[in-house]
């Protein structure tokens, strides 16, 4: 079993249990933690990796996720290497994300 904790800005941070093997973006959902930004509310593909919009900031445990798929690695270009899409990711350990990242310039 794995702990995620999601940390939402403004927010107290949200702890969810998972199975090892669990789809970050499914968990976030399942649990009422809000990874989109206005935009990627209205505009997100449903988890299929196509629009970008569900990003997080991996701020610990990298080493527990998959790794970054190649749709990550287009999507994700102009990131840092800690951001991931959280509905490519699978979870197998404990994690901590900050969801809806500024990006850096």
């Amino acid at each position: 079993m794995a702990v995620i904790k999601f940390l939402e800005e403004g927010k107290e941070a949200k702890e969810v249990v998972a199975a090892d093997g669990a789809n970050l973006r499914y968990k976030a959902m399942e649990n009422g933690v809000d990874i989109y930004t206005f935009t990627g509310k209205l505009t997100n593909c449903g988890g299929y990796g196509q629009c970008g919009t569900c990003v997080v900031d991996v701020i610990e445990g990298a080493e527990n996720l998959s790794p970054r798929t190649k749709v990550e690695e287009r999507k994700l270009r102009k990131r840092p290497e800690s951001c991931r899409l959280a509905c490519q990711v699978v979870v197998n350990g404990p994690v901590t994300v900050q969801t809806k990242p500024k990006k850096k310039k």
